[in-house]
């Protein structure tokens, strides 16, 4: 058994079993709660009610003069609420997760989550068109249909559901309790932070707690979706997988110029591996197009022999044939 630290980065043999979360009574209870919450707050601003006068209240009273020094520490806070950073964060961690457990379920889960959150959001900030504290015109008005984007707050909807995300995936309850009181703090922290730096007003954020809510708890129901789209996702790697080794095993290049084709196991011949080769692939030549391999070599025995016999020098019939011994030359004297 590996006792290293090491054995913690290996991938688990089998899949554990996880248990998605259902639409039960309870959560549908509550998903009602949180949307009548939710409408209520619309009602409430779109009225110019008491809660439109708190507003004003809470950004005159300027929070951030009363408490100047923890405007440096909120304003690095407040970043745990901005789409960009979080997603990356939550999706490397949870790309990790897939990788372990052998699934692709939490990204899907996170992204169907980020689609149900940019549409709900974005869809009621461009409606109603509010403007910021910081872009107000007219003391106690909702400040609404005049071309702003701040109701609700992105800002806090977004922390619930990224974090909140990671208590939804918890396998077991206790990871899911502590999740959840952790994703909790965080998401009331960022709405307040908002509230505190002037960015947005306190009806925005209690409208962005409501919005990051539902989102969550209607996330059951884009299941058997989330479901049905990594089945598609993954038997196209399967497919696309075994194209490519077929094509490996059977194709070459044609650059290459090798004088034999690549033959998969268990072909017996090139044309029984180019039977099942599909063709029109660029820049690569079926084997069974190829040419006959080259003849082989003669054993050295059968070659003809290094020197070939007689003389290499052509005929002079001009000249007498030499003898055994040549005729003695007469001697000169001086």
């Amino acid at each position: 058994m590996r006792t290293d630290i090491f054995a913690r980065l290996d991938r688990e043999p089998e899949p554990p079993k996880i248990e998605i979360p259902r639409m039960s009574r309870h959560r549908v209870a509550l998903f009602g709660g949180t949307l009548a919450f939710y409408l209520v707050i619309v009602h409430l601003v779109l009225i110019s009610s008491w809660l439109v006068a708190l507003d004003w209240k809470v950004m005159l009273f300027r929070p951030y003069q009363q408490w100047p020094s923890l405007h440096a520490f909120l304003d690095y806070y407040v970043v745990l609420g901005q789409r960009g950073p979080t997603a990356v964060m939550i999706a490397s961690w949870l790309g990790w997760r897939s990788w372990r457990q052998h699934t692709l379920r939490p990204l899907l889960t996170l992204g169907a989550a980020l689609l149900l959150l940019n549409a709900s959001v974005g869809g009621v900030k461009h409606v109603l068109g509010r403007l910021g504290p910081h872009y107000a015109t007219q003391i106690g008005s909702a400040e609404l249909f005049a071309g702003g984007d701040i109701f609700p707050s992105g800002h806090t909807a977004n922390a619930v559901v990224t974090w909140g995300i990671l208590a939804y995936l918890a396998t077991t309850p206790r990871a899911r309790r502590y999740l959840s009181a952790i994703s909790a703090t965080v998401s009331l922290g960022v709405g307040l932070t908002t509230v505190y730096i002037g960015t947005h007003w306190l009806s925005d954020v209690l409208l962005g707690w409501a919005a990051g809510l539902l989102v969550l708890l209607a996330l059951p129901w884009t299941e058997p979706l989330i479901t049905r789209a990594e089945q598609l996702i993954l038997s196209a790697r399967d497919r696309w997988r075994e194209r490519g080794r077929r094509r490996a095993a059977v194709l070459v290049p044609v650059a290459a110029g090798t004088p034999r084709p690549l033959l998969p196991l268990g072909a017996a011949s090139a044309g029984e591996a180019a039977a099942s080769l599909p063709d029109g692939v660029p820049g690569l030549m079926p084997a069974r197009v190829r040419a006959a391999p080259y003849p082989a070599h003669p054993a050295r025995t059968e070659r003809s022999p290094g020197t070939p016999a007689g003389s290499r020098r052509p005929s002079h019939t001009d000249r007498p044939p030499r003898s055994g011994s040549a005729p003695a030359r007469p001697m000169t004297g001086g």
